[in-house]
């Protein structure tokens, strides 16, 4: 059983790159957009859980393969379009040499994106201030809550404290 409105999402790097997953599915509310590798909870999954199993699934990526796997934040996601999420973000590490495992992926097409290039992708606007928090300025500041109220695509207001 899907859990609408909670969502994880995980931000994996490998030396100077970023997974990402540019959404390709007809009628996704992030279609066209980079997002990081993420998805609804299934019942009773706790955010670790539900992170590392749609990492699997979208990209064939277990917890074998992650290093430095942490906890990084809450984000409240509240849009004039569509339902509020409350999406639980990771990041994680591989090493230099890892290769994307064969197969294929039904949400999108997976690339990695050079970190001094992350600026020109269309992402959700709030998604450039939690980018700050993940690989920026604030990079270091521990764990982060933010709230992003969106007008269609236009972020309206946002929060955001760390810890």
């Amino acid at each position: 059983m899907r859990i609408e409105n909670l969502t994880t999402l995980i931000y994996i790097t490998r030396g100077s790159d970023c997974l990402f997953i540019r959404k390709t599915r007809k009628g996704d509310m992030n279609l066209d957009k980079y997002l990081g590798i993420g998805g609804h909870f299934e019942k009773d999954e706790t955010p670790e859980e539900c992170v590392l199993r749609e990492l699997k699934e979208e990209a064939l990526i277990g917890p074998e393969d992650l290093e430095s796997f942490r906890y990084r934040g809450l984000i409240a996601f509240i849009s004039s379009e569509y339902p509020t999420e409350y999406m639980h973000v990771f990041t994680a590490s591989v090493p230099t040499d890892f290769e994307l495992p064969e197969g294929s992926c039904d949400e999108g097409e997976l690339c990695w994106v050079p970190l001094s290039k992350m600026d020109l992708l269309p992402v959700w606007e709030g998604d450039r201030i939690m980018f700050d928090y993940l690989f920026g300025a604030h990079k270091g500041s521990g764990i982060f809550s933010m709230k992003f109220r969106y007008e269609g695509d236009r972020l309206a207001e946002h929060e955001e404290k760390s810890w």
